[in-house]
């Protein structure tokens, strides 16, 4: 599009945004959450917030507030009189993990929305409070006003069939921004064809475009009775449009429309409304896709190659200064792929290597492939690592295709020009001969991100690739025949009891037997190791004091032998990579200090030491972490460690982590207890000396919940 035409465009949706049309409520003039139910009165522990029904199932409190230091506390709601014990939990965040909902943190002027459970509807509540269940204490309420008429989507007639085979089922609008058209169907033979809103009685060239169902502006493909959602763009909603179309821009044509009454009354557009993309999507064809979802080798010319023992499959074709590759693997939905130049002409050489991660986002259901550059073999911590170039002032030049998963294989398909203007973080692909490449399957992060591969998951020789071949077809196995990786056995958790001193190092994680099979969190390959035990749960009393002996690296220019060690309530930790408003989400317990401006540091950075593998790693093949232990040396810098004393204080909570300052998921549990607790451990230890860790942590942390 020319500037003339941009510069027009986006007039035209400010004029839409700003100008409603007549009798139509002002919803999106200020901010519009739904029906109003009232304000929270607050009985204890701050309780403020607006409530608003969403629709018939959710509700929306505004600036909510909540101290965070209730015992047992929820969102809580019933049809009593007034809020009591004959209630139910309404979980936040809806998508907790584990059996039991979270008991409430702390919110401070927040924004949240609820979801009613168990197919519960407004019409079947009288309140909702912040409930205490242990103490049965109502720290505040709002009642749900008497025939509350509350937004409901709306069903809108199908699209008018005036050419292309244009037609659907009958539309809906979900809520103010979103768009359902079920059994859409369209020959995607309209050479400028969009999705189109505008005011008036009828389509006219007086309109923007509409996002695809995958959030792309790209001319419409052909559609063969799919359902879709389609979102408006920017502040645009309903309320500002006439009707909705399929236009050809070109040839100013109208293929069909349903016009969007005045009389709306349909739920607010709050992010409450999730959009799923359909497993198959090309922009470039309308052909049926197939059906069990493997690659077509005639997508990509016919250039194929086969890494990481046939898991992973690569297809590219040059197209003049880009190149369209298609990656294609057997794995699984919480793992990514990533193939790109290797670092070094002549060896798979993973520094300075520029690779696509692609993978299914579950939280967003969209496909994603994002560009890369590897500074260094450590996590991303903002300024270097494995890193998204976006996250370390770079430019993401991957532009996404085409995604699909099935049969537990994920296929990416992305382009990429051959030189891009970000020589810092990019490495050119040439137009003619060879280039190395490398390539990876790991598992993603809680940011979305690369996070650590185990060793067989990565390229290790000297793979070249000629860009702009024609036949180089080395694919002999289909992805869909390889077997299902059956898992191991994780190793017994490790417990310390009774200790006041802990040496702190580095070491591997124990492939799939050690840190994730154990927390069930991603690991980065490397984890701490607490006197000399993988990521071990601690107990610690309330008033005792505790020194952290720590060897994790006292280099910040070396983020990959750099770990202050601190302690958080926060899991994942990390606490110098959040954002600040991250940060306000942790507590810190020890190991951070502030300067005089209030930025944070690390206190505890000593020398480097780490466990390291005498040969290879060998975890799948031993059963016991001690047996494993055996099979690795320690290896330390020069220099001291560094100190760091805990005195645990009496507010401290039940459950807190240890954790790296500068990286994600290195550390473990260390459960708080009270004053006492260790002699009546010890006056148990003869009863249970003959239980096995899985037996003996059980019963402890049971007999802790029970005292």
């Amino acid at each position: 599009m020319d500037t003339t035409a941009t510069h027009f465009t986006l007039a035209l949706l400010a004029v839409l945004t700003l100008t409603l049309p007549y009798g139509v409520p002002a919803r999106n003039q200020g901010n519009y959450y739904g029906k109003p139910i009232g304000t929270l009165t607050e009985f204890a522990h701050g309780i403020r917030g607006t409530a608003y029904a969403v629709d018939e199932s959710t509700i929306f409190i505004k600036g909510f507030s909540y101290d965070g230091t209730g015992p047992d506390a929820f969102f809580w709601v019933g049809n009593t009189q007034r809020p009591s014990p004959e209630g139910f939990i309404v979980p936040y965040p809806e998508d907790f993990k584990g059996r039991d909902p979270p008991v409430l943190k702390a919110f401070k002027e927040q924004d949240v929305i609820l979801r009613l459970p168990l197919g519960k509807r407004l019409r079947d509540i009288k309140w909702l409070s912040v409930w205490c269940r242990r103490f049965t204490v109502d720290f505040g309420n709002v009642f749900i006003p008497q025939n509350l008429e509350v937004p409901k989507p709306r069903v809108l007639p199908e699209f008018k069939r005036l050419a292309h085979g244009l037609r659907s089922g009958n539309i809906s609008v979900l809520d103010a921004k979103t768009f359902y058209i079920p059994n859409l169907h369209y020959d995607g033979a309209g050479p400028d064809a969009y999705f189109w809103v505008g005011n008036g009685t009828e389509p006219s060239p007086l309109g923007i475009k509409v996002p695809n169902e995958v959030g792309s502006l790209d001319p419409l493909r052909g559609y063969q009775g799919e359902d879709i959602e389609i979102q408006l763009p920017g502040n645009l909603t309903v309320y500002d449009i006439d009707w909705l179309a399929v236009w050809c821009v070109q040839y100013r044509h109208n293929f069909g429309h349903v016009l969007i009454p005045k009389d709306l009354d349909v739920p607010p557009a709050l992010g409450q409304t999730k959009i799923t993309p359909p497993w198959w999507y090309n922009p470039t064809s309308s052909t049926t896709p197939d059906p069990r979802g493997s690659p077509d080798p005639d997508d990509i010319a016919s250039n194929c190659r086969s890494f990481l023992d046939d898991r992973l499959q690569v297809r590219w074709e040059m197209k003049g200064d880009v190149v369209q590759i298609q990656l294609a693997a057997k794995m699984r939905e919480d793992q990514w792929m990533a193939f790109g130049l290797s670092g070094e002409q002549g060896r798979s050489t993973m520094v300075g290597g520029d690779v696509v991660v692609a993978f299914y986002d579950t939280d967003e259901r969209v496909f994603k492939a994002e560009d890369y550059y590897m500074s260094a073999t450590s996590q991303c911590d903002g300024t270097g690592g494995v890193c998204p170039d976006v996250r370390i002032s770079g430019h993401d030049d991957a532009q996404l295709i085409q995604g699909d998963r099935k049969n537990g294989v994920t296929t990416v398909t992305y382009t990429r020009p051959l030189i891009t203007n970000d020589p810092i973080h990019d490495r050119g692909i040439p137009s003619n001969g060879e280039v190395n490449v490398i390539a990876a399957i790991g598992a993603l992060n809680s940011r979305k991100e690369a996070n650590s591969h185990d060793i067989p998951d990565k390229t290790k020789d000297d793979i070249r690739i000629d860009f702009s071949s024609r036949n180089d077809h080395a694919c002999t196995t289909s992805l869909f025949d390889l077997p299902t990786d059956p898992g191991v056995q994780a190793w017994e958790p490790q417990m310390i009891t009774g200790e006041n001193t802990f040496s702190v190092r580095i070491g591997p994680t124990g492939g799939k037997r050690g840190y994730t099979a154990i927390t069930g969190l991603p690991s980065w390959g490397i984890a701490w190791y607490v006197n000399d035990l993988l990521i071990p749960e601690i107990f610690v009393e309330r008033g005792q004091t505790y020194t952290f002996v720590v060897e994790g690296g006292i280099d910040p220019t070396n983020p990959a032998k750099y770990h202050p060690f601190y302690i958080t309530d926060n899991k994942e930790g990390g606490y110098g990579q959040k954002t600040e408003d991250q940060r306000k989400k942790q507590r810190v317990f020890a190991g951070v200090g502030f300067d005089a401006e209030g930025y944070p540091y690390p206190t505890a950075a000593g020398r480097y030491c780490e466990w390291v593998h005498k040969t290879v790693d060998q975890s799948l093949k031993i059963e016991s972490f001690n047996e494993y232990l055996s099979t690795l040396r320690l290896v330390c810098d020069e220099g001291e460690p560094a100190y760091l004393n805990w005195t645990v204080a009496p507010e401290t909570p039940d459950l807190v982590y240890y954790q790296c300052y500068t990286h994600n998921n290195l550390g473990w549990k260390i459960h708080v207890v009270d004053m006492g607790y260790r002699s009546q451990q010890n006056g148990m230890s003869s009863a249970i000396s003959f239980l096995t860790p899985s037996i003996l942590l059980p019963l402890m942390t049971l007999h802790f919940f029970m005292r």
